[in-house]
């Protein structure tokens, strides 16, 4: 019999509902495998046990809000909570303590969750990593910047994680760490509460264990009536996309295509090679410009006011990140929006697309995150992405695909990573 930690979280939601399980009992296994073992990942950042079980018990009192009652969840350190810590990955706000919940935990909240406590992000979710390994080995990165996220769902502390992407912060932890990480559409959940760095690209996304999991988890976050994970009534047809970054791909990665490719139409997918048209050779550069100068913009006041507590990774690139003209911003924001229309047109010929989640498995070096090269592009669109596990690299590091959707049908995209997921895990 598995210990309880170790349920996903609509099978745990449903235990609490028939009254198998309790929320008290599900937080109190979670925090027994965090303290097994948060020594060696340290994917938390703040905790506070009393705290955490004193709600899953509030959670036992009242009526269940839906099917995510009584679950636990980890909130990444750059989204506000009330009532714990918020120091968005910063020794500059180290103690500080918002005066509310962000929109995203409070609707989590609102919908039964029990808020275990704040994950590792990396310095306000950019180049600076924080203390958390990977749970495979903790020789090497767990990704970021929602590196505790991810690696806490890994290593069964929690079934579920919040994270943010700016590049690839939610899809690259999770290929790395082997778990179903759900960028959705840009804004599907809120971002009231979160420390914003990059407005026209920063998205609050999750980590799970299952793409049915992550499905009921954002549409929890997104405060819209949850609806169950329609699966898919045929095997899907997809795009096999190498992206325009495609020769950033390590062996690890081209060998885990090719194999997911080969399960994939063995189970009666329909696959076929996708070659993006302009303007998507221009798709990286776009997102470095826009980047760089909205997070010059929106740390400003860190900048000018605590400029010694910003680590120097940040600092260098903060020195050149206004480099770019007003127009070259501006010409950088229409290449983002007219690739997400080419890409779409694309989708119209396939369900979606499948293509990298990271160049390969997991560096070996915890000064390095890894690198969204081959993220960045579907950020910028601001399309639905889900990292799918299931395979391995020569290491024995998890490396996942990535599903990429149409903007606006999270639907359609989460129903083909769940067939492809299964596919490609059996």
């Amino acid at each position: 019999m598995i210990n309880a930690n170790q349920l996903g979280a609509l099978e745990a939601g449903a235990a609490i509902a028939a009254g198998t399980l309790t929320a008290e009992a599900l937080v109190r296994s979670c925090l027994e495998r965090i303290e097994q073992r948060e020594d060696v990942v340290g994917a938390w950042i703040y905790l506070n046990a009393d705290n955490a079980l004193a709600e899953a018990r509030r959670r036992d009192q009242e009526p269940s809000k839906g099917p995510l009652h009584g679950v636990p969840v980890g909130i990444k350190d750059v989204i506000d909570t009330g009532d714990m810590p918020t120091a968005y990955g910063s020794e500059i706000y180290a103690g500080f303590r918002p005066a509310a919940d962000a929109s995203s935990v409070a609707l989590a909240r609102a919908a039964g969750m029990v808020i275990l406590g704040k994950t590792v992000s990396t310095e306000f979710a950019l180049r600076q990593p924080g203390k958390t390994r990977n749970p495979h080995n903790p020789e090497h990165t767990p990704g970021g910047s929602s590196q505790g996220s991810a690696a806490s769902v890994a290593d069964f502390m929690a079934p579920l994680g919040v994270g943010t992407q700016t590049g690839g912060s939610v899809i690259r932890p999770a290929s790395f760490c082997g778990v179903v990480g759900f960028k959705p559409t840009w804004c599907t959940i809120p971002r009231m509460g979160l420390k914003i760095i990059c407005e026209s690209l920063d998205t609050i996304g999750v980590m799970s264990r299952s793409v049915s999991d992550a499905a009921a988890f954002v549409q929890a976050l997104s405060g819209w009536p949850l609806t169950p994970l329609v699966p898919l009534s045929a095997a899907p047809k997809l795009g096999f996309c190498r992206s325009p970054a495609w020769s950033e791909a390590k062996p690890a990665t081209i060998a885990a295509m090719d194999e997911a490719v080969c399960r994939l139409r063995a189970a009666g997918a329909h696959v076929e090679d996708v070659v993006l048209p302009e303007p998507w050779e221009a798709m990286p550069d776009a997102h470095a410009v826009i980047q760089a100068v909205e997070a010059a913009r929106s740390l400003t006041f860190e900048t000018e006011n605590h400029w010694q507590g910003i680590s120097d990774n940040l600092r260098k690139a903060l020195t050149n990140d206004l480099k770019s003209s007003q127009g070259e911003y501006r010409k950088a924001l229409d290449t983002a929006a007219r690739g997400r229309v080419v890409l779409d047109e694309q989708l119209t010929r396939v369900d979606a697309l499948i293509t990298p989640a990271a160049p390969g498995e997991a560096p070996k070096d915890l000064t390095f995150t890894g690198d969204p090269v081959l993220n960045r592009i579907w950020t910028a669109a601001g399309n639905p992405c889900v990292t799918v596990p299931g395979l391995s690299g020569p290491l024995g590091l998890p490396v996942g695909v990535q599903i990429v959707g149409s903007y606006a049908d999270d639907a359609t995209t989460l129903a083909v990573a769940d067939w492809v997921h299964k596919a490609i895990v059996k």
